[in-house]
């Protein structure tokens, strides 16, 4: 029997889609991201998800408002994480922490404690970072290259590891008659001097539940497929298709062989981005909405005024996507006027995927009372989204299709807005999931639900070479 998917959730409280925060009743405000916290918790859990995953970014700017609105103020992940250790049981907990700029003690430490207080719930996604404005943030004049982040991220996963592992099992003695709290033979330094990373240890933390928490890593970079394969236990990839992320899959397996390792032991996540209602036509209604909601350039608001407003949201962008000629009548028209059929029968092929889509996912045509307009496929070209629409059905049958394909190990889970999209996932989707045997992974801790081997001890690898 095949088990189940790994399944967790990618938390973004205003929404995964830049239009999202503006749909009715969505959350928009940062300031109250602690109660949207706790609910999308407590769905996730109810529904038996495998983690709730947090990332980061180390800046903010205007520019962040129209591509990537939940960036611009968000909880830091480690605090969002302890947060929610305190309101929930089972589900696990990974933060992302930044290794071009974070402190391993500190960052061993920190997921230590986590995994203590969580009993064995915690895990840590290690990036190295793609915002050249963190740099100044942290007192320096220019963010690393990609060579010398790499350099910093395998010294910083070989310290974490280090001092992870201070502390032996039975190290804690604790005889009262005796008067031994602890063998002071099985409390090891982590003694790690590196070319980027220095650390002595020991840790002051007890030693973590799970021995080494997961280990997170995403990336495209041959430097990066080849950390996630030695050193992670879930690489989160991106593919367009099935068939791209199972080549994905494929190599990241036998790089992880190459490292020595067991490939079952590294799980390949992909992100997927549904929208779910009761019915399929009811989930279309919301991408239409969804589409509506882009702030484009029509000449009227004055969003292409703003700061930082993308130059490519606006009738002309498209129709120089679609091939149009200068003279071309489309660039006469209306940005809410129906896109006509001769029109549609002149675009070029990147042009013509794009009104695909917007049929597929919205069910609008070409004329009739429901017509596919300008600003549909503006908006649709400018901020594409890898949408799966459809009511319980359409989203297990996703998930069974890129299972069934050995594209992927599991789903990130991301909301187009929160919360009525994360509930709307969680007590549809879910259920249909877990009726095919899609979802439903058991453990006491996250290693256990990831299936995952028993760490492999640095030390041990240390003196055995």
């Amino acid at each position: 029997m095949t088990a189940p998917l790994i399944v967790g959730a990618m938390v973004r409280t205003l929404g995964a889609y830049p239009s999202g925060w503006r749909h009715p009743g969505a959350h928009a405000d940062p300031a109250g991201d602690a109660a949207v916290l706790r609910q999308v918790a407590r769905l996730a859990e109810d529904a038996d998800l495998d983690y709730l995953f947090f990332g980061d970014w180390l800046a903010t700017g205007p520019d962040l408002e129209f591509r990537d609105p939940y960036l611009l103020a968000r909880v830091d992940p480690l605090s969002a994480v302890l947060h929610l250790s305190a309101v929930t049981e089972r589900i696990g907990l990974i933060a992302t922490v930044n290794t071009t700029y974070a402190d391993p003690y500190a960052t061993a430490r920190a997921t230590a404690s986590l995994d203590v207080l969580t009993g064995g719930r915690g895990g840590v996604n290690l990036v190295t970072g793609a915002e050249p404005r963190a740099a100044a943030n942290h007192g320096r004049d220019v963010h690393a290259d990609n060579a010398s982040r790499y350099d910093r991220a395998d010294e910083f996963v070989r310290a974490l590891r280090l001092l992870w592992e201070s502390w032996d099992e039975g190290a804690w003695v604790a005889d009262r008659e005796a008067g031994v709290l602890i063998d002071p033979d099985r409390l090891r330094t982590a003694a790690f001097a590196g070319t980027e990373v220095r650390v002595e240890g020991p840790l002051n933390v007890a030693r973590p539940p799970q021995g080494h928490p997961p280990i997170v890593h995403a990336g495209t970079s041959p430097r990066s497929r080849a950390l996630a394969a030695a050193e992670a236990d879930l690489a989160l990839i991106a593919a367009g298709d099935p068939a791209a992320a199972a080549a994905t899959r494929t190599e990241l397996r036998a790089l992880a062989e190459a490292a020595g390792r067991d490939p079952d032991d590294l799980k390949v996540i992909v992100p997927v981005l549904p929208v779910v209602a009761e019915t399929d036509a009811a989930a279309r209604a919301i991408v239409d909405r969804l589409l509506l909601l882009v702030p484009i350039d029509d000449g009227v608001s004055g969003h292409a005024l703003r700061a930082g407003f993308p130059a490519n949201r606006s009738l002309g962008a498209f129709l120089d996507l679609a091939g149009a000629p200068d003279d071309d009548a489309s660039r006469r028209a209306g940005i809410d006027d129906a896109v006509p059929a001769g029109a549609a029968g002149r675009f070029g092929e990147a042009a013509g995927r794009v009104l695909d889509l917007v049929i597929a996912r919205t069910g609008r045509r070409l004329g009739g009372e429901h017509p596919v307009t300008w600003r549909h496929l503006v908006a649709a070209a400018a901020v594409p989204a890898n949408f799966v629409v459809g009511g319980s059905g359409a989203i297990a049958d996703h998930f069974e299709l890129w299972r069934d394909a050995g594209a992927a190990d599991g789903f990130n889970v991301l909301s187009a807005f929160q919360p009525a999209q994360f509930e709307a996932f969680t007590t549809l989707a879910a259920p249909e999931l877990r009726r095919r045997g899609l979802l439903g992974r058991s453990g006491a801790t996250l290693r256990e639900r990831l299936s995952l081997g028993a760490p492999r001890p640095v030390h041990a690898r240390a003196l055995a070479g």
